[in-house]
């Protein structure tokens, strides 16, 4: 059994870019941990309520398997990372002392999102002994190396979609929705001879 972290900026980036594997992994009996960041209280539509996004969060790693103990949450204003990259740096050392990860999921090294930027470049820091993997947000990479592949079944697939669709909120700012992560799925898939996969750039490969 491995110990595996998400590192999610905003409620929805985990779910994005590694929501198959993360039921693929929870099925396979690792333990999955997801810490977010921001829930985007600022980006919330007008008339929507501004604790929308956490319950839209806690009902797609439900959908996920997370269990609810194993969600870390803060709440750091959206688009003002870089003004708070220490305090986010030690809020990593410290979930880092207490699990230990084996491997840690983050956005990608190019990712232009200055959220984003900010929790690749301190999560390296924190998580520099663990395995890390890079996930795609393709509206965010300026470029993303396509060198590591996890195989999603169709049912994992299902669940990923079915957790993306919990956000009701977000839906005018996924980029096609649902549908175009499912279709994302069928190319990564075909990049390696399955029906379907999500795809990881290797930002550091820690064997033990």
């Amino acid at each position: 059994m491995k110990r595996i972290l998400i590192l999610s900026p905003h409620s929805d980036d985990g779910e994005c870019g590694c929501g198959g594997s993360i039921t693929k992994f929870i099925e396979e009996g690792n333990e999955v941990y997801c810490a977010v960041f921001s829930f985007a209280k600022k980006s919330i539509p007008d008339g929507m309520p501004k604790d929308i996004t956490q319950k839209e969060f806690k009902k797609s790693a439900k959908v996920l398997g997370i269990p609810k103990s194993n969600l870390i949450l803060f709440d750091y204003d959206v688009r003002t990372f870089p003004d708070v990259r220490q305090d986010i740096l030690e809020d990593m050392y410290k979930i880092n002392k207490e699990l230990s990860p084996d491997l840690v999921f983050m956005p990608c090294q190019h990712d232009t999102h200055q959220d984003h930027a900010v929790v690749y470049n301190e999560g390296f820091r924190a998580f520099k002994r663990s395995s890390i993997f890079g996930y795609e947000i393709p509206w965010n990479n300026l470029s993303f190396n396509t060198n590591a592949f996890i195989f999603i079944n169709e049912n994992q697939l299902d669940k990923k979609l079915e957790a993306l669709d919990c956000y009701y909120s977000q839906k005018i700012r996924m980029h096609g929705g649902v549908e175009f992560f499912k279709t994302l799925a069928k190319v990564r898939g075909t990049q390696i001879g399955t029906d379907y996969a999500e795809c990881f750039e290797i930002i550091r490969w820690v064997l033990k």
